[in-house]
């Protein structure tokens, strides 16, 4: 167990499991874009950890950029999107993956991809570390899920509360 700030968290997913697992999603997209040269879209700051070695388990040819997006507020979504850090590369005619650290209400996700489509590229798919369907509010295509989990609030390898235990190895779920 660890303690952030005033909530305590268990241990959830552990180092191994996230890069076995990372390793598998990798060949999936090496396989899925051996004939591309995608871009991979990481979503600041949650998908950072992620991004990194997911690109290091992708053997084609990838760009990487990030785009920086904010819904939450300590454990809970705020219900708005803020885009602070816009799309830094030409994606028109491109295929691009956006890689995204959790997706539970879909509302960043769902902002985004609009955003993405104005920019008309080839092809946006999506992989996502963590997924949590049972708070799905907005209907997203998901291509590439790392895993399902059930909907209490987690944080490490990325995600954060209020900032903090983004720096973990692994995922720890609210106790």
């Amino acid at each position: 167990m660890i303690k952030i700030k005033d909530k305590e968290f268990v241990p959830f997913i552990t180092e191994s499991e996230l890069l076995d697992r990372i390793n598998v999603l990798g060949k999936q997209i090496s396989e899925k874009f051996k004939d591309d040269q995608p871009i991979l879209l990481g979503v600041l700051n949650g998908a950072f950890m992620f991004l990194s070695d997911l690109s290091k388990s992708i053997d084609i040819p990838v760009e990487v950029s990030f785009v920086k997006m904010s819904s939450y507020s300590g454990t809970s979504s705020t219900g708005e999107v803020k885009d602070l850090i816009g799309l830094g590369v030409d994606i028109k005619d491109r295929k691009v993956i956006v890689v995204e650290d959790i997706v539970d209400t879909g509302l960043s996700m769902s902002y985004l991809l609009e955003l993405l489509s104005k920019k008309q590229p080839a092809d946006v798919s999506v992989v996502t570390l963590l997924y949590k369907p049972e708070a799905l509010k907005h209907a997203i295509k998901l291509d590439f899920v790392g895993f399902e989990i059930p909907n209490k609030f987690v944080v490490g390898y990325g995600l954060d509360y209020d900032g903090l235990g983004r720096n973990l190895p692994e995922i720890y779920q609210l106790k």
